[in-house]
This record gives C-alpha cells, sequence and structure tokens, in this order.
C-alpha cells in the first residue's frame, strides 16, 4: 500500500521482472532474475508468475474456459483435466465455462482472471488492484480466492491495493512512501489498516 507515487507500480513490475533493478536483485523460484536473458525471463515468466489486473484483461473471444488455459497454451502445455475442473469449481464457474466475458459479470470476470493466474500453478501471484472495479461482495470472493491460493495451493500473493479490507486478509503489509518502505508488519484489522494510511497521507 502507500500513496499514489509512492513506487507500488515499480516496485510490482520489477519484482514480476516486467522492469530491471537499477540496484539489488529479485529472485523467483530460487532462480535470481539479473543476469537472464529476455527470452529467460519471459519462460520463468510464463512458469513460475500469475497475474490478476484490475480490469481483468480477458480476451473477449474466448469462452471462460479458453481463457482461462491461456497461459497454458501459449506455453503449449496440456491441462491437468481433473486439476482443471476442481479449480473452476473452486472459482465457482463450473457452469459459466462456456460463457464470453461479455455474458459474465464484474465479479465472474475477475474469478476467471484468478483461475487464469492460478492454472500453472506459479510460484507467485501479483495482484494489481484486484478488487478495485468490483461491489463488496465481488471483491470478498476474489479476496476468499486469493487467499485460498495461499492457504491451501501454498502460493505467494503479492497485492497492490487501496482498499483496507483488501489489505486486512493479507499476512503482511508493506507500506511505501516516496519510493521507501515505511512500514512492514503484520496488517491487523481493516480498521488498523485505514489508520496506517492516514498517517501515511
Amino acid at each position: 500500500m502507500g500513496p499514489s507515487g509512492s513506487g507500488k507500480s515499480t516496485l510490482m513490475h520489477i519484482l514480476a521482472a516486467l522492469d530491471r533493478p537499477t540496484s539489488g536483485y529479485v529472485s523467483i523460484a530460487g532462480t535470481q532474475l539479473g543476469n537472464l536473458s529476455d527470452t529467460d525471463i519471459t519462460k520463468l515468466r510464463r512458469q513460475h508468475i500469475g497475474f490478476v489486473f484490475q480490469f481483468f484483461n480477458l480476451l473477449p473471444m474466448l469462452t471462460a474456459e479458453e481463457n482461462i488455459l491461456l497461459p497454458l497454451s501459449i506455453g503449449g502445455r496440456k491441462p491437468d483435466k481433473a486439476e482443471f475442473e476442481d479449480l473452476l469449481k473452486k472459482v465457482g464457474l463450473a457452469d459459466r465455462r462456456k460463457h464470453r466475458p461479455s455474458e459474465l459479470s464484474g465479479g465472474q470476470q475477475q474469478r476467471v482472471a484468478v483461475a487464469r493466474a492460478l492454472i500453472t500453478d506459479p510460484a507467485v501471484v501479483f495482484a494489481d488492484e484486484p478488487t478495485g472495479n468490483l461491489d463488496s461482495k465481488a471483491s470478498e470472493d476474489v479476496l476468499r480466492l486469493l487467499r485460498h491460493a495461499v492457504d491451501d495451493f501454498g502460493q505467494t500473493v503479492v497485492m497492490v491495493t487501496h482498499d483496507p479490507e483488501a489489505a486486512a486478509v493479507g499476512d503482511r503489509l508493506v507500506a511505501l512512501r516516496d519510493g521507501r518502505v515505511v512500514h512492514d508488519a503484520a496488517p491487523g484489522s481493516a480498521a488498523e489498516v485505514i489508520e496506517l494510511t492516514k498517517q501515511l497521507a
């Protein structure tokens, strides 16, 4: 978390190997990214990183199922049918699998996006304002899915958010101001997160 311009997006881009750091290093799944070629970084991103965006970024001509399976298709991998069916059930989309994004609610589209991020069993999922466009019920559903990915799938989720409720779901809250870490601790309740954001403003 942090006010606009604090460095949240820059930090996420560096952690997700979209930008290179000018100092320090990033290591994902035991691989240090600094010396990798662009091709190797693309492969590592495909194998070990999942993304969830505020605006879903689904392909409109593909069904929910096809959107979810897209990262595997791009990587030339076949899904494990049982695991895929289990994931569809967990995200509550088994009965919406053949629907295109325009036929889904915002919350359902974001659940497709979460499933797409999880389908490759990544080491880390980066979620950039994943509840920013959702109502409170859909936000709860998406946060429950991300929490489930951590607790049941053993994944790491790094989330940028302005939402105190979303921040309170995490195990750790890192607050930035002017490109520096100014707070790093368990988040506490949503009310405590709100108090912290007031102090940072």
